[in-house]
């Protein structure tokens, strides 16, 4: 079945407190991708965000990320009143020094909507709050704690906290756990009423026929509970710290490779329980999302391993992973689950044939096919169906600002390949161009929609700053008219939903 969607990242929303939410912005958006004929609206992680702001840096692979939860939502129930210095501090300021001030902003509003929440000992005893930490209890008992920790500790990274804590020795986790009680149950109340905005979003975003697609980053990062509550299942020394890291080996791209520094997988280990946490992950984020891209889907093949310490990626070395193992077991207890792998980067046959095994959706990435090879697997005649097709993700250059980077013989060579033109637009040009292929699915970045060049790209792979993460919606940028155009291409290649054909 042909079918498109939007990719827009909910930070990115407008908002008149800093940063997009999962309130009235996301559900007037979900309304502008029913009336532009989508079907699915595709975001980035929404874990709670670390280094570098980065969204693939998150301090757990289960929890939400607190400033995405949308303030006019705790005003109606009640959390927080309208006339709160802090929260009015927030309202409508867009000078923020960095994301760091706007993150601390964020959390004085919500620390003391969970203290209200807190102290209202009806709300408090709600059932539907104790049954949320009990089904999370899995995570969230980790996550809670590591927060509280974080914060005593000043935000160094757990690897650096006293040792007893750092190495989970029974007496200490029961010690701290007493200790930081009230901002354990701070940090609790923070994912009960995320997720519970979350899941309100889903069902209106799910009743008016849009899926959310969700993404997965295949590494968890350094500072994060996740590591420190389950050490044993990742390449660690005895002393908690890691012994090699996740990267990519040197290339014409980046001549020293690209050193991320992620912990990697003990992957023997994870085989002894048959993948558990792996399963549990997925399965938890099927219910988030009714589609989830899984980042760096060639690692489970095999896997770029760079000595801890190195300070570039040259001295790496390739070593397996699980492979079609892991992919077995998930489907074994799993069957339903929808994945698409992103399958970009340096592809071996052996990871092809991985690909091939499970069934599940590769990618192809437009911009990819004009980078000199005469006949690219990217270029849009060389795709197969069961694929999701993009101009560019969140880590490419907008449309506009990729054409405009071209130099003369490739920029000719697009021209003709896509029959760009002015009259059209360059950009619905390229649009039009991914929208005719075979992939059942093309996803496109709201701003490629809205023409944008590239000031507005989301982010630049392996930097920190350069606006990374930062670009937001105006609010008069959905609107009906461009609404009616996407329809229109959506109609006229046959990507609009069945019911909504005729």
């Amino acid at each position: 079945m042909r079918t498109s969607g939007i990719l827009l990242h909910i930070s990115s929303l407008p908002s008149d407190y800093g940063t997009g939410s999962l309130g009235k912005e996301a559900y007037d958006f979900i309304d502008f991708l029913k009336r532009a004929g989508q079907e699915y609206w595709q975001f980035l992680p929404i874990g709670p965000t670390g280094y570098g702001d980065s969204p693939y840096q998150s301090y757990s692979a289960f929890a939400g990320n607190p400033p995405l939860i949308d303030f006019d939502i705790l005003v109606k129930d009640g959390l927080i009143s309208d006339k709160d210095k802090d929260l009015q501090l927030l309202n409508g300021r867009k000078d923020f020094e960095s994301y760091e001030e706007l993150l601390k902003s964020k959390l004085k509003v919500l620390s003391k909507a969970a203290r209200n929440f807190i102290t209202n000992t009806q709300a408090y005893d709600h059932p539907e709050y104790n049954r949320f930490c009990s089904e999370n209890a899995f995570w969230l008992d980790d996550y809670a704690l590591f927060m509280s920790l974080k914060a005593y500790f000043k935000q160094i990274m757990w690897t650096e906290w006293d040792d007893g804590i750092r190495l989970r020795e029974k007496n200490e986790v029961e010690r701290y756990t007493k200790l930081l009680s009230d901002d354990i149950n701070e940090w609790k109340f923070i994912q009960y009423i995320f997720f519970k905005q979350y899941h309100a979003m889903k069902k209106y975003a799910n009743k008016r026929g849009i899926k959310l697609f969700g993404d997965m980053p295949i590494y968890v990062s350094p500072d994060s509970s996740d590591i420190w509550a389950s050490p044993e299942l990742f390449m660690l020394d005895g002393d908690r710290k890691p012994v090699k890291v996740a990267g990519c080996p040197p290339d014409d791209f980046s001549p020293a490779g690209q050193l991320w520094g992620n912990p990697l997988y003990d992957w023997k280990k994870m085989k002894e329980d048959g993948y558990r946490w792996w399963i549990s992950r997925i399965e938890y984020s099927s219910r988030l999302f009714d589609l989830t891209r899984i980042d760096h889907f060639r690692g489970f093949e095999s896997f770029y391993a760079i000595p801890a310490g190195d300070k570039t990626a040259e001295n790496g070395e390739w070593l397996k992973g699980p492979s079609m193992n892991l992919f077995r077991a998930v489907k074994k207890e799993l069957p339903d689950v929808k994945l698409v792998a992103e399958d970009l980067g340096f592809l071996t046959g052996s990871v092809r044939k991985m690909l091939k095994k499970t069934g599940y959706p590769g990618m192809n990435v437009l911009e990819f096919g004009f980078n000199g090879s005469k006949d690219s697997c990217y270029l849009p005649h060389n795709y197969i169906p069961n694929s999701v097709t993009y101009i560019g993700t969140h880590d490419n250059d907008t449309a506009i600002g990729w054409y405009k980077s071209l130099d003369e013989k490739t920029r000719r060579f697009a021209d003709r390949y896509m029959a760009l033109n002015r009259k059209e637009g360059i950009n619905w040009g390229i649009i039009r161009t991914v929208y005719q292929s075979v992939s059942e699915l093309v996803i496109i970045q709201m701003q490629d929609f809205l023409g944008l060049d590239g000031k507005a790209r989301m982010n630049i792979p392996s930097t920190v700053g350069n606006g990374n993460w930062l670009w937001r919606l105006n609010k008069n940028d959905l609107n009906k008219e461009l609404a009616k155009k996407i329809h229109k291409y959506t109609k006229r290649y046959f990507r609009l939903p069945l019911k909504r054909i005729i």
